[in-house]
């Protein structure tokens, strides 16, 4: 998953496709041992949810997140945080997994949901107003566990 922000990445993605560029060295993602993994809680109409999270914190794990990952545990996910809160967009290019792309604000709420994200597509998944945070979960994820848009994220990196 590469995140992208801002109008000067959506030019230069344009431009790079159709020069047919292609830029390596962000691309390689080291397998991240599961002692990495940090404690998500989503609260849910039916009770709680609770997940194993990597995090993507830095500009350079937000840029790789889990592209190359051929597999995730159903419990896991990772968890993207922005330095500020804003329109958010991503895309899977490189990304083998469908996701479920959950947006949560500043305070931790869920408020927007992407679900199962096509694998490898370089369209822009776009949050549905300024955001904090993205949880990435395996397709099907938010469906199956009964999360949507107005249940609350706990973390210890969201402020809430």
């Amino acid at each position: 998953m590469r995140v992208l922000s801002g109008l000067l990445p959506l030019i230069l993605a344009a431009f790079l496709s159709v020069a047919g560029v292609f830029v390596a060295g962000t691309c390689a993602v080291a397998e991240i041992l599961p002692t990495d993994s940090e404690p998500l809680v989503i609260t849910t109409g039916n009770g709680r949810v609770s997940f194993s999270v990597e995090l993507a914190t830095t500009p350079q794990t937000r840029a790789s997140g889990l592209m190359h990952r051929q597999s995730m545990s159903p419990d896991h996910g990772m968890l993207f945080r922005f330095d500020q809160t804003r329109q958010v967009l991503m895309w899977m290019k490189n990304t083998p997994l469908p996701l479920d792309m959950l947006f949560i604000d500043d305070q931790g709420t869920i408020v927007g949901i992407a679900e199962d994200t096509t694998p490898f597509s370089e369209d822009v998944i776009a949050s549905p107003g300024p955001v904090r945070y993205v949880l990435e979960l395996n397709a099907g994820t938010a469906g199956l566990k009964g999360i949507s848009v107005g249940d609350t994220a706990r973390h210890r990196v969201i402020q809430n």
